[in-house]
């Protein structure tokens, strides 16, 4: 990760010192991998921009930076990587009706997997089983024996 736009501003002899992060600061780093954890690279879409080297999520790492350089919060940065690339740069998403199924959609189809498990427990005990033909009780004490049924032709 690039952190070159860390920069200190130049100073006016007798003004006020303007501090800016720099690259060695530990705060702005830190707050640069906080913030970068918590967005998704939407290339990857498995991985955070922390953990990603697609080329989007370093300009998007390097946003980051600049945001962090700027002088904005943390949830200013968020909430402008969120108005550019929507709730899904977002690893948890806010709880709304557009993101309602991602929310609820895992709880639905674990009732729905529970609920065709029983229904299948439920049909399969309802069959009755068919009592075997007197050829095939002869076939399977054969096959129990160790010994050919001559009862069907081919049989073994």
């Amino acid at each position: 990760m690039s952190l070159s736009c860390f920069a200190q501003a130049p100073q006016s002899p007798g003004a006020a010192p303007d501090v800016k992060p720099t690259i060695l600061d530990p705060v702005a780093n830190k707050r640069v991998a906080e913030i970068s954890s918590q967005l998704r690279c939407l290339v990857c879409q498995n991985q955070s921009i922390a953990d990603s080297n697609a080329e989007l999520a370093i300009d998007l790492k390097n946003q980051v930076v600049k945001q962090i350089a700027a002088g904005k919060t943390n949830e200013q940065i968020i909430d402008f990587m969120v108005e550019r690339y929507g709730d899904f740069v977002l690893y948890n998403p806010p709880f709304k009706l557009s993101t309602l199924l991602l929310w609820v959609g895992p709880a639905l189809f674990f009732v729905f997997a529970l609920a065709a498990l029983f229904w299948t427990l439920i049909k399969r005990k309802q069959q009755k089983a068919k009592p075997l033909t007197a050829e095939e009780k002869a076939r399977a004490e054969a096959l129990l024996k160790g010994t050919k049924s001559n009862t069907k032709k081919g049989a073994v």
